[in-house]
C-alpha cells in the first residue's frame, strides 16, 4: 500500500513549504472581507499562513495578503486578522 500523501502549503509571510495541518487559512468572503478558516473548509478564495503572529504581519506588511485574496485590507480587517490570531494562538499555547 502506498503511503498516504500530504498536501504541503505555501506560507504567505515567511514563504516556507509546510503541511496544510500546520498553517491557518485565511479567506477572502463574498462581501469582499477576511476572515480566519482554522478548519480550512469555508468556501471562498483562500492564503496560507503561518500560526505565528510575526509571519501574519509580515505578509500584512508586505501586502502579500491583498495579492493572494485580490481585495484592499483596510485597517479594521487588519486588525480583527491580529485579533482572531491572538485569540487561536492562546488557545493553541493554553492545550499544550
Amino acid at each position: 500500500m502506498k503511503p498516504k500523501k500530504i498536501p504541503m502549503r505555501m506560507c504567505v509571510g515567511c514563504r516556507e513549504m509546510k503541511e496544510k495541518r500546520d498553517l491557518i487559512r485565511i479567506v477572502r468572503t463574498p462581501e469582499g472581507d477576511a476572515v480566519l478558516d482554522p478548519t480550512g473548509k469555508k468556501s471562498g478564495r483562500g492564503a496560507y499562513v503561518c500560526r505565528r503572529a510575526e509571519c501574519l504581519q509580515r505578509a500584512i506588511r508586505q501586502k502579500q495578503l491583498e495579492r493572494q485574496l485580490e481585495i484592499t485590507l483596510t485597517q479594521d480587517i487588519t486588525e480583527a486578522l491580529t485579533g482572531e490570531m491572538e485569540k487561536l494562538s492562546a488557545a493553541g499555547s493554553e492545550a499544550q
